[in-house]
C-alpha cells in the first residue's frame, strides 16, 4: 500500500506541491480563527474548590473578574466622573468607589474608619470594578484595554486581568522576532552541518508547512495557551528536522541503486515511512503522557506536540520528495566541504577509556537525582513577567499604597447570621498578613441598617444563597506566608460555614501547586512507562529500555539539577514539561546508536569493533540534530522576556546538548559493558535465530560521515 501510494506520489511533484501550498490557506484560517489563552490558572480541574468558587462569582455574582484602579492625587470630583463612566462600560457589572456609599461631599475624615481605611492611603483613593465575564475572555480584554485609555497618567488598573492582557501583549509582539531567530540559526547550522547547500532551505520550506498545518489545526481544540503557541512551532521544528534529514540521506542511497530518481525516491519513501513512523513513537509518546496531567495546560500542549509530530512525518513523506524531485539537478551543483572528521578514532579512543566513562556515569547518577529532586520551583504568575508591565507596575502600586499583594474571595451561605459575620471577620482580620477585610457588613459599620446603601452595592455581596468577603493579603501569592495564611483562613471560615468557597488569585495559585506537584510525578512515570514499552517492543528486549532510558534521565537529572546548582528557581511548569519532552525527544540519540550497535553485531562483529562502528556511524546525525534544537530554542532564551517562555526554552536547548553528549561519550561504553547483558535478555539479539549474521569481512566500511540515520523500523 505504501509502495503504490509512493510511486503514485513521486510521479506528480508538481501537483503535491501546488496542494501543499493550497493547504496553507485554510491553515492561515484556522491560525487566525484559533482562541489564545493567556490565562495559566484557568486550566486548573474544574472539580478544584477554588474553580468552583471562581464559578460562583460568575454566577450569580456577575463578578467573573475583578480589578483595582488606583488614582493618585486627583480630586473626588475627577475620580466619581471616572467611577459613572467605567459603570457604563459594556461587561462592566459592577464599580465600587466611597461615592457610591457616603457621597463625594462628606469630607474622608467622616467616613468610617474601615471604609476610609480599605479604600485610601495618603493622597491614593481605590475603585473596584468588576466584569460580568471571565478574567482572560475577549470582552474582559477588551474592557481593559478601553479602560487603560480612559485614564490618565496618575492612574494605575491593578489585578489578574490587567496581567493577562500584557502577557497578549508582549507575546504578540514577541512571537515573530524569536520566530525569525529560530529559522536563521537553524539554517546557519543546516548550512554549515550539510554540504548541499539547497537542501537546508527544502528541510525548512517543508517543516514549515507542517508548522502551519499543525497551527492551523489548533482550531478543532478551540484555543490554546500562549505558552503552547510561544513554543509548540519553536520545538516542533526542533524535533522533527531529523526526519527530513533521514529521509534525504536514504534517498541518496536508493539513487545509487536505480536508474530513475522517481524509483529511488519512492523506495525511500517505502523506507522511511516504516522507520520514521517507528522512530517518532517516543517522541509523541513523551508528548501524549502530558495528556495524563489534571493541570490541563499538559494536555493542550501534548496534543499540539504529538499532532506537530504526526504532521511533520506526514510532510516529510508526502511533500519533501516532490521538492527533491524538483530540484534534483540543482541540489548536487552548490557544495562545501565536509566540516565534520572521521570520528573512527574518537570512538576508538573512546572506548579504549571506556571504564573512565562508566564510572563517571555512575558516579553523576546520585548526585544528579538529588539536585534535580531538590530544584525548587516557583508558582506566582506574575515573577515571569518583565517588571516595565503596566499591570506589574500597578500591582506594586495596589501593593505599596494599600498593602495589598494578593486577593482573596470567601463565598459562605447568605443566611448567615450577623453576630457570627462579624465574630468570623474580626478573627480574619487578626490573621497574620491580612490588611483587609472588606465585605457589606465591614462597611456599614455597627448599627447602620443595610437599606441604607443603594441596591446596587448590596448586589455586590449578596447573591439570593451567597455572600462574599473580599480579604487582602501583604503576602505575595505562591509563598510559605500564603500557604499557612490560606490554611489560617480555612479553618476559621470551616468553624461558620463548612460548605464554603475560598477563592482568588492566592487560592488558586495555592491549588495550581498542590496539582501540579502530583503531575510531576505522573507524567514522569507515565512517560519513562510508555516510552520503556516502544523500546522494548523494537528491540525485543528487557534490558535495552533500561539502559537507553537510564542515560536520557541521566541527561534530563543534569539539565534540571543545573538550575539547584545555580541556585535559581524555575517556574512550576517547566520540569514537568522538560522530564516529558526532553525524554521523548532524546532518547532516539541513543535508539540510534543501539540499533547501529545491534546491526554490526549481527554482521558478526566483536562488541568493541560494533561500539565503534555504531559511534561513528551515529556520531554526526546525533551532533546535528542536538545542534538544531539548540538553534531552534536559543532565540527565544535570548529575546523573550516571558520568563516562563525563556526558561522553558532554555532548559530544552540545554537539554539536548546534554542528552547529546552523554549519548556520543557514554552510551557507546555502556552497550560494551551490556552487551553480554543485552545478549541473554532480548530475543534474537544477535540476529543467529533468523540466519542473520553475515562475515564482517562482507560489509562496507563506515564513513566519517556518519552515513543515513537508521531508525528502528
Amino acid at each position: 500500500m505504501i509502495r503504490k501510494l509512493a510511486r503514485w506520489l513521486t510521479g506528480r511533484p508538481k501537483f503535491i506541491i501546488t496542494v501543499a501550498l493550497l493547504l496553507l490557506i485554510p491553515s492561515l484560517v484556522g491560525f487566525v480563527a484559533t482562541r489564545v489563552n493567556y490565562d495559566v490558572l484557568s486550566y486548573l480541574p474544574e472539580d478544584v474548590r477554588s474553580v468552583e468558587g471562581e464559578h460562583l462569582l460568575e454566577e450569580p455574582f456577575h463578578a467573573a473578574a475583578t480589578s483595582m484602579v488606583i488614582i493618585e492625587g486627583m480630586p473626588a470630583d475627577y475620580t466619581n466622573r471616572l467611577l459613572n463612566d467605567i459603570r457604563r462600560m459594556e461587561h462592566v457589572s459592577n464599580a465600587f468607589w466611597v461615592s457610591n456609599s457616603v457621597g463625594i461631599q462628606v469630607p474622608v475624615d467622616m467616613f468610617p474608619s474601615k471604609l476610609r481605611e480599605n479604600f485610601y492611603s495618603g493622597d491614593a483613593t481605590m475603585m473596584i470594578v468588576q466584569f460580568d465575564k471571565p478574567l482572560s475572555s475577549a470582552e474582559t480584554m477588551d474592557s481593559i484595554v478601553l479602560l487603560r485609555k480612559m485614564i490618565n497618567e496618575r492612574c494605575f488598573v491593578a489585578g489578574m486581568s490587567g496581567m493577562v492582557e500584557d502577557i497578549k501583549e508582549l507575546v504578540i509582539r514577541e512571537l515573530p522576532v524569536y520566530s525569525v531567530i529560530a529559522v536563521v540559526l537553524t539554517l546557519a547550522v543546516l548550512l554549515l552541518t550539510f554540504d548541499a547547500v539547497i537542501m537546508p532551505f527544502l528541510f525548512l520550506a517543508c517543516i514549515g508547512l507542517a508548522i502551519a498545518y499543525n497551527m492551523g489545526t489548533n482550531i478543532i481544540l478551540g484555543e490554546v495557551s500562549y505558552v503552547t503557541r510561544a513554543i509548540a512551532m519553536i520545538l516542533q521544528l526542533g524535533v522533527t528536522m531529523d526526519y527530513s534529514i533521514f529521509l534525504y540521506h536514504r534517498y541518496l542511497e536508493e539513487k545509487t541503486r536505480h536508474d530513475d530518481i522517481r524509483d529511488a525516491m519512492a523506495e525511500a519513501m517505502t523506507t522511511a515511512f516504516s522507520s520514521l513512523s517507528g522512530s517518532s513513537l517516543t517522541t509523541i509518546a513523551g508528548f501524549l503522557s502530558l495528556c495524563a496531567m489534571r493541570f490541563t495546560l499538559g494536555r493542550d500542549m501534548g496534543l499540539v506536540m504529538a499532532k506537530g509530530v504526526v504532521l511533520g512525518i506526514l510532510s516529510v513523506i508526502l511533500i519533501l520528495p516532490s521538492f527533491i524531485l524538483v530540484l534534483d539537478d540543482k541540489i548536487g551543483k552548490w557544495k562545501h566541504k565536509d566540516i565534520f572528521p572521521d570520528f573512527t578514532g574518537f570512538n576508538r579512543w573512546l572506548l579504549k577509556h571506556r571504564a573512565v566513562w562508566i564510572v563517571l556515569f555512575l558516579l553523576l547518577l546520585a548526585p544528579a537525582y538529588y539536585m534535580q529532586s531538590h530544584t525548587r520551583m516557583y508558582y506566582q504568575i506574575s515573577r515571569s513577567l518583565p517588571d516595565t508591565l503596566p499591570a506589574k507596575i500597578a500591582n506594586e502600586k495596589l501593593k505599596e499604597d494599600f498593602g495589598i499583594a494578593t486577593q482573596t474571595v470567601i463565598i459562605v451561605r447568605e443566611d448567615l447570621d450577623n453576630g457570627s459575620l462579624r465574630e468570623m471577620e474580626d478573627r480574619l482580620e487578626a490573621v497574620p498578613g491580612i490588611s483587609h477585610v472588606i465585605s457589606l457588613h465591614s462597611m456599614l459599620g455597627d448599627g447602620i441598617p443595610e437599606f441604607f446603601l443603594p441596591a446596587k452595592i448590596r448586589d455586590i455581596f449578596v447573591s439570593d444563597e451567597y455572600q462574599l468577603i473580599m480579604l487582602t493579603s501583604d503576602f505575595d501569592p505562591a509563598t510559605d506566608e500564603t500557604m499557612k495564611q490560606l490554611r489560617e483562613v480555612s479553618a476559621i471560615v470551616a468553624e461558620y460555614d463548612d460548605n464554603a468557597y475560598i477563592t482568588g488569585e492566592a487560592a488558586m495559585t495555592e491549588d495550581l501547586r498542590e496539582v501540579f506537584d502530583k503531575d510531576y510525578r505522573v507524567t514522569s512515570i507515565l512517560s519513562m512507562a510508555a516510552i520503556f514499552v516502544i523500546v522494548a517492543f523494537v528491540f525485543r528486549s528487557l534490558s535495552v529500555p533500561f539502559a537507553l532510558i537510564q542515560a536520557i534521565e541521566l541527561a534530563i537529572w543534569i539539565n534540571l539539577g543545573i538550575c539547584w546548582f545555580n541556585g535559581k528557581q524555575v517556574s512550576f511548569i517547566a520540569p514537568t514539561i522538560i522530564s516529558s519532552i526532553q525524554l521523548g525527544a532524546t532518547v532516539d540519540y541513543a535508539i540510534l546508536i543501539t540499533t547501529r550497535f545491534q546491526e554490526e553485531i549481527r554482521n558478526g562483529r566483536d562488541r568493541m569493533e560494533a561500539a565503534v562502528l555504531a559511534g561513528t556511524a551515529s556520531d554526526v546525525s546525533i551532533i546535528t540534530s542536538s545542534f538544531v534544537m539548540l538553534s531552534a530554542n536559543l532565540g527565544v532564551t535570548l529575546v523573550s522576556k516571558l520568563k516562563l517562555i525563556q526558561e522553558m526554552c532554555l532548559l530544552l536547548a540545554r537539554g539536548a546538548m546534554i542528552s547529546a553528549f552523554i549519548t556520543i561519550f557514554m552510551v557507546p561504553c555502556l552497550l560494551y559493558m551490556l552487551e553480554p547483558l543485552f545478549r541473554r535478555t532480548t530475543f534474537n539479539w544477535d540476529g543467529s535465530k533468523a540466519g542473520k549474521i553475515r562475515p564482517p569481512e562482507k560489509q562496507a566500511a563506515v564513513s566519517g560521515e556518519g552515513g543515513s540515520r537508521e531508525l528502528p523500523e
